[in-house]
C-alpha cells in the first residue's frame, strides 16, 4: 500500500464561477420571495398607517385654521379616507360624504363621547387595523385622535381608510416570482458559462505554453489576451521566456569558451610534457615555465567558476575587517610589475580605510584590472584613481581600449557575458569576472557602474562606505 496520499483535484475556474453565480442568483431569488411575499402585509400596513397619520396631521392643521367639513371633502376624495368630527361631548357630529355606509356610521353621540375620553386617557391617539377581511366586513384601518384647537375647542377626529385585500396580490406575485426564478437561473447559468469561458480560456492557453517553456522551448510566446491581470501575467511570462533564452545562449557560449580555455592549456601542458619525456635535452626551465603558466591559467579558470558558484549560492562566508583600501590597491598593482609594456598610474588623494572583506575587495580590484588589461588597446595603460568624500570612497579603473557600445552596457555584469564574442587567445577569461565583481559588491552593499565611449575606452568604478579614522591616523 503506497504511503503517498492522492492529491485532491481542485475545482477549476469554470466550476467555481458556475457555483458562485448559482449561489448568488439563489440568494437574490430568496430575497425577492422574502420581501415580496413574506413581508408584503407588513410593508402594506406600514404604508397605510403612515398615510392615515399624515392625513390626520393635515386635517388637524386645517381645522386649526378654521376649516369646516366642507373644506375637508377634497382630502377625502384624494386620499380615499373617510372623516368623522365630534366635540368632546359627542355632539355636533359631522361626516364626510364617503363615510356613508362605512363603519363610521355606527358611531353615535355616546360612542363618540366614550371614545373621546378613552383616546385622551391613553395619550391622544389610537390606531386599530383590520387588514384581514372578515365575513360581512371590509379590511380597514381606524385612527382616532383628540385635538385641542387654538381657540380652546376640543375635538375627536376619526379617520377610516379602506384597504385592498392582499391575498390576490400575493397569488399574482407568486406566479410572477416562479417565472422570474426560472428566467434568472437560466440567465445566471448562461452568464456563468460565458464568463467562465472568457476567464479560463486564456489561463488554459498560458498553462499549456508554460508546460512547453518548462520543457526548454524558450521560443514559445504566451497569448496576450483576456483580462488585464491575465494580460500582465502573459507579458511577465514572455519576458521570463526571453530572459531564459538569453541565459541559455550565454550558457552555451560559456561551455564553448570554457571548453576552449580548458583544451588549449591542457594541450600545451600535455605536449610540452611529452616533449620533455621523449626528447633528450628538452627538460629546460623554459619548457617547465610554459607548463607552470598553463597550469596557473587552468587554476584561474576553475577558481572563477567556483567563486561565482559560492557567491550566488550564499555559501561564500564574508569576514569583514578594517583595512587601508589605498594600500590594498597598491599591493594589487604590485602584482603586475613584471607585466611587460603595461603602465598602471594610480592617483589617490589620501589614505582611506574601509570595513569590508579584504580578500573579496582585492578580488574585485584584481578582476577589474584584469578586465582593463584585456581591453587596454595599443596604449597599454590602465589608470586607477581613488576619490574620497562625504563618507564614501570611489575607485575608478580606466582603460584606453575600444570601448563598449551603449546597447551592451546593461548586460556586461551578467554571468557568461562577453563584449568580445570572438574567442581570442590574447583575451583570457570566461566572462565571469564582472559577474563576480557584481556579486561581491552587492553583498557589501556597495555601488558600482561603468561609463564608456566607443573608440576611447571604458571606466569601471565602485564605491564603499569610508571607515572614519581619528587624528592619529588609527582606524576608529
Amino acid at each position: 500500500m503506497s504511503g503517498r496520499k492522492k492529491r485532491a483535484v481542485k475545482p477549476g475556474i469554470r466550476a467555481q464561477v458556475l457555483v458562485g453565480f448559482t449561489v448568488f442568483t439563489a440568494l437574490i431569488v430568496a430575497l425577492l420571495w422574502f420581501f415580496q411575499i413574506g413581508l408584503l402585509n407588513t410593508f402594506y400596513k406600514a404604508i397605510k398607517t403612515n398615510e392615515i397619520r399624515a392625513v390626520s396631521n393635515r386635517v388637524v392643521s386645517m381645522l386649526d385654521d378654521g376649516a369646516s367639513m366642507t373644506d375637508l371633502i377634497e382630502i377625502t376624495y384624494s386620499t380615499n379616507v373617510s372623516i368623522l368630527l365630534a366635540d368632546k361631548n359627542g355632539g355636533s357630529i359631522s361626516m364626510s360624504p364617503n363615510a356613508q355606509g362605512s363603519a363610521l356610521e355606527r358611531f353615535g353621540n355616546l360612542d363618540c363621547r366614550r371614545l373621546f375620553l378613552e383616546v385622551k386617557a391613553v395619550g391622544g391617539s389610537v390606531l386599530e387595523d383590520n387588514l384581514e377581511k372578515t365575513p360581512g366586513g371590509d379590511a380597514s384601518i381606524l385612527y382616532a385622535r383628540t385635538v385641542t384647537l387654538s381657540d380652546g375647542q376640543e375635538l375627536l377626529v376619526l379617520l377610516l381608510s379602506g384597504v385592498v385585500p392582499v391575498d390576490s396580490t400575493v397569488e399574482t406575485l407568486k406566479v410572477q416570482l416562479w417565472c422570474l426564478t426560472g428566467v434568472m437561473l437560466l440567465l445566471a447559468l448562461a452568464l456563468a458559462l460565458f464568463i467562465a469561458a472568457r476567464l479560463s480560456r486564456p489561463i488554459e492557453q498560458i498553462n499549456a505554453s508554460a508546460k512547453q517553456l518548462a520543457q526548454g522551448n524558450y521560443a514559445i510566446r504566451f497569448p496576450d489576451s483576456g483580462t488585464r491581470e491575465v494580460s500582465e501575467l502573459a507579458g511577465t511570462l514572455n519576458y521570463a521566456a526571453e530572459e531564459l533564452s538569453k541565459v541559455e545562449d550565454l550558457r552555451r557560449e560559456l561551455i564553448a569558451n570554457v571548453s576552449h580555455d580548458l583544451r588549449t592549456p591542457l594541450t600545451m601542458i600535455s605536449g610540452y610534457a611529452e616533449v620533455m619525456r621523449d626528447i633528450p635535452g628538452e627538460n629546460t626551465p623554459e619548457n617547465v615555465q610554459v607548463i607552470v603558466e598553463e597550469s596557473n591559467r587552468l587554476a584561474e579558470l576553475v577558481n572563477d567558476l567556483l567563486d561565482l558558484s559560492r557567491l550566488q549560492s550564499g555559501a561564500q562566508k564574508f569576514t569583514p575587517e578594517v583595512f587601508c583600501l589605498t594600500e590594498d590597491i597598491r599591493a594589487t598593482l604590485h602584482r603586475y610589475d613584471k607585466l611587460a609594456d603595461f603602465r598602471f598610474p594610480f592617483e589617490a588623494d589620501r589614505e582611506v580605510y574601509v570595513y569590508a572583506d579584504r580578500l573579496r575587495i582585492s578580488q574585485v580590484l584584481y578582476n577589474l584590472v584584469n578586465n582593463a588589461i584585456n581591453y587596454a588597446g595599443t596604449e597599454k595603460v590602465v589608470s586607477l584613481r581613488q576619490v574620497a568624500g562625504n563618507g564614501v570612497v570611489r575607485v575608478e579603473i580606466r582603460d584606453t581600449g575600444e570601448g563598449i557600445p551603449a546597447d551592451q552596457l546593461p548586460h556586461i555584469w551578467e554571468r557568461y557575458y562577453r563584449v568580445d564574442k570572438e574567442h581570442r587567445r590574447a583575451q583570457v577569461g570566461t566572462g565571469l569576472g564582472l559577474s563576480i565583481v557584481k556579486n561581491i559588491l552587492d553583498m557589501h552593499g556597495g555601488r558600482y557602474g561603468v561609463s564608456s565611449t566607443v573608440g576611447q575606452g571604458s571606466t569601471f568604478w565602485f564605491e564603499l562606505p569610508e571607515y572614519r579614522t581619528d587624528n592619529t591616523g588609527n582606524a576608529g
